[in-house]
């Protein structure tokens, strides 16, 4: 038999590692549990983690380089407006890939237990705003308007992940170009709404009809 098959994988321990953290919080991460989740022996666990602290160490890891990555790279990615900039940054609201609400909220939790993940936690909301200052920077903000910005616009989508709120895209994609416009003092344009419903499949008649009406206030 292969080996890698009966001891299975880093990769395989991690995500069942994340799944049992989203579920049913840190306390349900443990070695034999996860054994027995994957029927994998208990001692195969040892080939790709040193401890049950280094399997947490990894999720850690893995939740930074997803969400607050996530963040940066929309943050800093190109746009020719700053309500075009904010759009980019939404795609992280929207697609689990940019931002894993999910973890989130399962890694905040699992916080109010543990001061060093609250201290990761406390540098990972200073880089996150960081970088949507930095962005309303770019785009010609003096440097406290932007941090003000940022604020708001992060502490608005954490509140939406820490009270578990669930919208339906149609719902949050009317709502997006008002959220644009108090955020950044700009109202999106329509190519500009037409190309975010597009990344996220929604309906590109629906959008083009979003932008019309705001036109007609």
């Amino acid at each position: 038999m292969n080996e890698t098959v009966w001891r299975g994988s880093r990769e395989v321990w991690l995500t069942a590692a994340y799944e049992a953290l989203i579920d049913s919080g840190v306390d349900a991460v443990r070695i034999l549990p996860l054994a027995k989740k994957l029927n994998l022996s208990r001692t195969s666990f040892y080939w790709f983690f040193a401890d049950r602290e280094a399997l947490l160490g990894a999720l850690l890891q893995s939740w930074k380089g997803r969400n607050t990555d996530g963040v940066r790279r929309r943050c800093e990615a190109y746009a020719e407006t700053i309500a075009e900039a904010m759009l980019n940054v939404f795609d992280c609201w929207l697609d689990p890939s940019l931002f894993d609400s999910q973890f989130e909220f399962a890694v905040r939790s699992w916080a109010l237990q543990s001061p060093e993940v609250a201290a990761e936690i406390e540098a990972a909301d200073k880089a996150r705003i960081a970088a949507l200052k930095e962005m309303f920077i770019r785009f010609g903000y003096s440097e406290h308007p932007a941090d003000v910005r940022a604020r708001t616009i992060y502490l608005v989508q954490i509140g939406y992940i820490s009270m578990n709120t669930r919208e339906d895209i149609s719902v949050r994609m009317k709502r997006i170009p008002e959220y644009v416009e108090i955020f950044t003092g700009q109202a999106p344009r329509r190519r500009e709404m037409e190309r975010f419903a597009s990344r996220h499949g929604f309906p590109l008649a629906e959008a083009a009809q979003t932008g019309k009406s705001r036109k007609k206030r």
